[in-house]
């Protein structure tokens, strides 16, 4: 409520008993912000959305994007390598839990944690079928799986090719090695990849989904 300005804010739960009630399937997700609903906060959400499973399928984590447009907003600060270890400490013991009792992963921290904290991506079968794609969660293993698969079935070639990759910051690094595999079996293959710095929200967002024409012209 104090961070939205909005006396309201604060019933969102009372909206997910009535859609629970009524047997909606839901998928949620919560948008975490350094200091404000992390550590025991991050719990108290989970445990309080764990109860509505299997009927809520999914709850995605993803740190709050701090763009350069803040002026007469909530202060907040960025997430550090500390902090993502410790939110992936806790997601994975939750997901240890939901599987037990329900034989899903239930919560789902989104790849920008994974690669704050310099871990890898968990396996595929961790995303309980990609239900939080859409949200960033199992983007960059679903693309590596992807690439890998259609470079096993190909027979390759010598024929001289270029190509110019554009992205963020975030994912740069993951398309540098999905070049390279695609290189094994077109060794004449000629690639850049250009990181996309983003000018129009601030060199704080280095998601590819918030690149502008702008900055990417």
């Amino acid at each position: 409520c104090k961070m939205l300005h909005n006396r309201f804010a604060g019933d969102a739960l009372d909206k997910v008993q009535k859609l629970y009630d009524a047997g909606i399937t839901m998928n949620g997700q919560i948008v975490l912000c350094k200091g404000i609903n992390d550590g025991e906060e991050l719990d108290e959400s989970i445990r309080k959305l764990s109860a509505y499973a299997p009927v809520i399928q999914s709850v995605s984590v993803v740190p709050a994007g701090l763009t350069k447009f803040r002026k007469g907003l909530y202060p907040l600060g960025l997430f550090n390598k500390e902090d993502a270890c410790q939110v992936l400490d806790q997601i994975h013991g939750w997901q240890q839990k939901m599987m037990e009792k329900f034989g899903i992963h239930f919560i789902h921290a989104s790849d920008e944690w994974y690669i704050l904290a310099g871990l890898e991506l968990p396996e595929e079968e961790r995303y309980d079928g990609y239900l939080q794609l859409e949200n960033g969660v199992g983007m960059l293993r679903l693309l590596d799986t992807e690439v890998r698969l259609a470079v096993e079935k190909r027979t390759g070639d010598d024929k001289p090719r270029s190509i110019t990759v554009a992205t963020g910051k975030l994912a740069a690094p993951y398309i540098e090695k999905c070049l390279e595999r695609i290189s094994t079996k077109y060794p004449n293959l000629e690639y850049e990849v250009i990181t996309i710095r983003n000018n129009f929200f601030g060199e704080k967002i280095t998601v590819s989904g918030l690149i502008t024409g702008t900055d990417l012209r």
